[in-house]
This record gives structure tokens, C-alpha cells and sequence, in this order.
């Protein structure tokens, strides 16, 4: 068994890696290369993007964006603690979806923390879309915890495509060895109006979403792939020890977490209205391939609209539409407003890459990212 325990760039006490290091292994492969290999059947997961070094302009929107919101984040961990505790109890164990979730997990288990003196065990694992959840870092959680005590976290919705994959996921795991994991995902933000526990369904931009490892501990996203990765392996990822110099995770973290003592009571009574319940059995129906949530009725009306065929080619919400930038091959951009502060970056990027941004009112979401068909380019 070949597997790896460790915290990337993040102090040990605040997350645990269940991912199997495969940095000498992996050659990251350039943008164009990846789009024609997953348009042509090859699963993202196989393969790694070069990670995308940012310019001065692009991390000057990162620091501002994290100075003008970093005590409204503060609020919405806050917010979204409350609701895990409301929900689960303070006996949980924090689980991230690696990578999005991790900072997320972080800041939800230092308000634990300075809230209720609580230190909430915290681990980050792979979940990969079509592919599912590693079963081996959960059968590790389980060695040390009950199953009802892990509680899934991650960074925000796009179309529900995670949330999908953690409910199925959960199910396999009871049908296949009768462990009955809690499959209600606990997300800062969720524009596709597809999980129960949340801090807002507002689409802004969450300041980790501008980056990739360098404000994710220094991990790239996860890989599943069979040269890498044996049956009793973790799911992989590569740790980028060369950006240590330029690494922002725990800046972030703290930055937000430093802001705890200046939320406002009043504005969080406000936000924090009570979970309901009752939807909990209803939401996580099966609606087909996909969870029935709000924001599909919005990509099944781009679909039609710019004739796309595949749906996997449409990254809702600003979250998704910034990976779409950084790492895929885009089409477009759509925006709600060219006057949304939240899309300086995305701006910024389709700038610098070429992109052309529409203006696209008809949606939950404040902008989708469209991804280049190779089929139709090649028509």
C-alpha cells in the first residue's frame, strides 16, 4: 500500500491529506492537450493541467477582493458552522472534498474552535465527478471515527455535479458495506440552490476560487489514474514544493479567520435562517443523472440556446467559470452585469486569454463559463 498522510503547506493541526503524493510521477500536460484527450473520451482525472501562474495585476484582484470581503466571509463560515452544528451536533468530524473544500474545511474547524473551544478532527479526500468518492481514505476515517460523525464540506455548487456524486457515492457504500454516511454537503456557497447546509446562495466570488494550489495548500486537484494509482492507494496529487515562495493558503485562512471577532450578530441573525428539515429526504432524490437543483432549469436554457450538446461543457457560477479559464479551453464567458465586482478577475483572465464575455441575464448565477467544443471546431 502506497499512500501519504501529510498537510501540504497548512500547519498539521488544521487539515490531514488522505492523497497519495504522485509529484515525481505526473507530467503536467498544457490546456490544449487535456481538451482534445477529454473531448476525445479520456477522463479529466487521468491528467493534470499546468498550473497557471498568475500576474501581478490578476493577484492584486486576489488581495483586494480578499480585503474588501474577508468579514463578510468571516460571517458566512460563521453561518455556515452554525448550520452544521444545528444539523449534525458538535460531535462532527470535518471531511473536505479536496481540493475547493479544503480551505473551507479550515476555516469552518478554526471557528469551531474559537466559538466553542471544539477542535474538530479535519481531513481532505478526493471525490471525482463520474468516478466517485475514495473509499479508501473514508475506510481510513473509519478506523478512528463513527460514520455518523463526518460531516462533507466543500467550496461551492456549480450545477450539483458533486453533491450528485457524494449522494451516489454514500449509497454504494451502504449497499456495498453498510456504512451510512450523512451525503448533505456543507458548501460556503451554493448558487445551484442543490444542497441543504450553506452560508449563502448568492454567486460571489470567494477569493480561493481565483487560484489554484498556491491558496489550496500547495496540492493540485486530484487524480485517478491507473498508472499512478493502485487499488489500495489514495487518490493521487501533486505537491508544488517550488511555489512555496508565492504560496497564500494560510494567509487566506487567517486573513478570514482574524475577522471572527468582528462579525456582526445582527447581520448574522439576519442570514441565518433555520434549516429546514423537512427538505432533507426530498433533495436528495435522484433526478436522473443529476440532483434536482434550481440552477439546472438555467444550463438546460444556455444548452438549447448555443445548440451545445454535452452538458459537461458548461461551468456555471464564478467558481466553475474560473477553472474554466485556468484550466480547460473556453468558448465564452457570460456575465450577469459587465459592472459586477465579483467578475474583476474573470475579466482579467478572459482579457489576457482572449475570451470573448457576453452579457446573459437568464440565469441563477452571476457568470457560466462555456467550454470549446473540439467537435464542432472540427466540422
Amino acid at each position: 500500500m502506497n499512500q501519504c498522510i501529510f498537510s501540504g503547506s497548512y500547519p498539521a493541526e488544521d487539515v490531514t491529506f488522505l492523497l497519495k503524493d504522485i509529484s515525481s510521477l505526473i507530467v503536467e500536460q498544457d490546456n490544449e492537450f487535456r481538451e482534445n484527450a477529454i473531448q476525445s473520451g479520456i477522463h479529466y482525472s487521468e491528467m493534470l493541467p499546468i498550473e497557471y501562474t498568475p500576474s501581478k495585476e490578476y493577484m492584486d484582484i486576489f488581495y483586494s477582493t480578499l480585503q474588501s470581503s474577508k468579514t463578510k466571509l468571516a460571517s458566512l463560515v460563521s453561518i455556515l458552522s452554525e448550520k452544521i452544528i444545528e444539523a449534525r451536533g458538535k460531535n462532527i468530524v470535518l471531511v473536505s472534498l479536496a481540493r475547493a473544500g479544503t480551505p473551507i474545511g479550515i476555516l469552518i474547524k478554526r471557528y469551531l474552535k474559537f466559538k466553542y473551544d471544539i477542535s474538530t478532527a479535519h481531513y481532505s479526500i478526493s471525490i471525482i465527478r463520474d468516478k466517485g468518492i475514495d473509499k479508501n481514505a473514508i475506510a481510513h476515517i473509519l478506523k478512528n471515527h463513527s460514520p455518523e460523525e463526518i460531516q462533507f464540506i466543500d467550496g461551492w455548487t456549480g450545477k450539483g455535479v458533486i453533491q450528485h456524486t457524494l449522494a451516489k457515492a454514500c449509497k454504494e457504500l451502504y449497499e456495498e458495506f453498510n456504512i451510512t454516511l450523512n451525503s448533505n454537503l456543507a458548501v460556503l456557497s451554493d448558487p445551484a440552490h442543490c444542497t441543504l447546509i450553506y452560508g449563502t446562495r448568492e454567486d460571489f466570488l470567494i477569493p480561493s476560487a481565483c487560484l489554484n494550489s498556491t491558496v489550496s495548500g500547495l496540492v493540485s486537484r486530484t487524480v485517478l489514474n491507473d498508472k499512478y494509482i493502485s487499488g489500495d492507494d489514495f487518490h493521487g496529487t501533486k505537491f508544488y514544493r517550488e511555489l512555496l515562495p508565492v504560496d497564500v493558503s494560510n494567509f487566506f485562512i487567517d486573513e478570514i479567520s482574524n475577522c471572527f471577532n468582528d462579525i456582526d450578530e445582527n447581520y448574522m441573525s439576519e442570514l441565518l435562517d433555520p434549516l429546514n428539515t423537512s427538505e432533507i429526504a426530498t433533495d436528495i432524490e435522484f433526478d436522473g443523472n443529476f440532483l434536482n437543483c434550481k440552477g439546472l432549469r438555467d444550463i438546460e436554457s444556455i444548452k438549447h440556446k448555443f445548440y451545445i450538446d454535452n452538458i459537461n461543457l458548461i461551468k456555471p457560477g464564478i467558481g466553475e467559470a474560473t477553472r474554466v479559464l485556468l484550466r480547460r479551453i473556453p468558448w465564452k464567458i457570460l456575465v450577469d452585469s459587465f459592472d459586477n465586482p465579483n467578475l474583476l478577475h474573470i475579466y482579467k483572465l478572459a482579457e489576457e486569454k482572449h475570451i470573448p464575455v457576453e452579457i446573459y441575464n437568464d440565469m441563477c448565477y452571476s457568470c457560466c463559463g462555456i467550454i470549446k467544443s473540439k467537435e464542432k471546431e472540427d466540422m
